[in-house]
């Protein structure tokens, strides 16, 4: 964080310091939730929970450098007594976004946030010190997290911006106005809080509205929804694309097996080669709205391409291959899943080369309210298009996978007389059984759904040993 003194830091937060307090000792650290983080020189910030009160840990933060505790109750170490703890770490982010002179880059979009961040934030690490939300840290308190995480020396800031409603994304943006406003697309997903996909454009188009004439927005022209963003922002437009005109086009593309290989251009006519190291079409778009950020950052197009090309998977479950030990392929793609990116994943692996069975363990995808039949259906039907040979539904809600897949002859279908099999089975346990007897050397398998839903699966498959075996 910027160096502040306790006095600073308690009058940003519209806190009192307790009598334990030293009102001149410096914060130099960051601010951490988790005790087990907490180090010299940083603060600690005490949040109560349904099963674990941040306070009771307040000691053992001060035993390991912390130099105060951020709480709303009395404790017997110094501290900085607030109201909200969550608001307090929100004003001290706001205050550390003001003092730096870092460059800001918001990414929001219904899939692919994380991969692009991190894509962005390995780019950026090239040009000069670079701060990225770790993981998924895109939320209330996420977002105010990795802001504060902001040195004097900081070049460039990489922030996720998630949204379950309209102005979500906008209060994020005034924790820390951003200078580039990158949208991937708009697709259907947290419809329980946005309620239909043009409500979801709406909040993700508060990204572009928000940027200030100076800013960027850059836009992907492939999707209508967020093509239609450049008229709602003051800022100049980039856009990127693979079948529209597009300020970086990607031309003449290679699947290679999963790991796409393509030609970007630049809008003065310049390019160069790129070859993912990540797996799938949606790598494509990441990477090209990635480079078109560190276009306007005035990074040469061809060390841009090279270092596209070196980056690779920065967070768990998402987009994970890997090989086990008795030759079968895995992609973890487990951590969450919308209709957009199950379907992108599910064409990933029939594009995977396998001497084996391409299998997909598909698992709920939450929160598509009265929307949900119809995605889960249309998701077997894609599954059959990608030509996977079996595909396992897991847990309640998951049925219509089945009936998808079927096509227009279920039984024949589910016996895997048409070249699908798809099986329903009730939990991840039942998959995970089902997996034990099924699974030859040389298949490869694809585990995916909404949080938590199939991470026993991965689990199971990531293990170097099978106890049973």
């Amino acid at each position: 964080m910027i160096p502040m003194s306790l006095a600073q830091v308690a009058a940003v937060m519209d806190g009192e310091l307790s009598e334990t307090a030293d009102p001149e000792a410096v914060v130099t650290g960051g601010v951490e939730y988790d005790s087990r983080k907490a180090g010299s020189g940083g603060l600690f910030l005490a949040i109560p929970g349904d099963k674990v009160d941040g306070h009771d840990f307040a000691a053992k933060a001060a035993a390991q450098g912390a130099v105060a505790t951020v709480a709303t109750r009395p404790i017997d170490t110094p501290a900085i007594y607030v109201d909200d703890a969550i608001a307090a770490l929100t004003r001290l982010a706001k205050h550390v976004a003001a003092a730096s002179k870092a460059r800001i880059i918001g990414v929001t979009g219904s899939n692919g946030k994380t991969s692009t961040k991190d894509v962005i934030g390995q780019l950026c690490a090239h040009l000069g010190k670079t701060v990225a939300t770790e993981g998924n840290f895109n939320n209330e308190l996420g977002h105010p997290y990795t802001v504060c995480r902001i040195e004097p020396d900081t070049e460039y800031v990489v922030l996720e911006l998630a949204a379950r409603g309209v102005g979500h994304i906008t209060q994020l943006c005034e924790i820390a106005p951003p200078e580039f406003g990158v949208v991937l697309n708009v697709g259907i997903s947290h419809l329980d809080g946005f309620g239909d996909i043009e409500t979801t454009a709406v909040a993700k188009s508060e990204l572009p509205r928000f940027l200030a004439e100076d800013g960027t927005a850059v836009l992907n022209a492939d999707d209508p929804r967020v093509a239609r963003m450049a008229a709602a922002t003051k800022a100049a437009i980039r856009t990127y694309g693979i079948d529209n005109d597009a300020d970086f086009k990607a031309e003449d593309l290679d699947p290679a097996g999963g790991r796409y290989q393509f030609t970007v251009r630049a809008p003065d006519g310049q390019t160069a080669r790129v070859r993912l190291r990540q797996f799938g079409l949606h790598q494509v778009y990441n990477s090209l709205a990635a480079i078109a950020v560190l276009w306007q950052l005035h990074a040469p197009l061809e060390s841009v391409a090279a270092w596209v090309s070196e980056a690779g998977r920065l967070s768990e479950r998402r987009m994970d291959v890997f090989t086990r030990p008795d030759g079968t392929t895995v992609i973890d793609d487990s951590y969450n899943a919308n209709p957009q990116s199950m379907g992108a994943a599910v064409r990933t692996l029939g594009q995977l080369p396998t001497e084996g069975r391409r299998i997909a363990v598909l698992g709920l995808m939450a929160d598509l309210e009265e929307q949900s039949e119809t995605c889960h259906r249309r998701l077997g039907e894609q599954v059959r298009d990608a030509g996977l040979d079996e595909v396992i539904a897991v847990g309640e809600g998951t049925e219509h996978i089945v009936e998808g897949a079927a096509g227009d002859d279920l039984e024949q279908s589910v016996d895997g007389a048409d070249g699908v099999t798809a099986t329903h089975v009730p939990d991840q346990a039942a998959a995970i059984a089902l997996l034990r007897n099924r699974l030859r050397p040389g298949d490869a398998v694809l585990v995916k759904g909404s949080r938590y839903r199939t991470w026993d699966v991965a689990d199971y498959l990531r293990a170097k040993e099978d106890k049973d075996q």
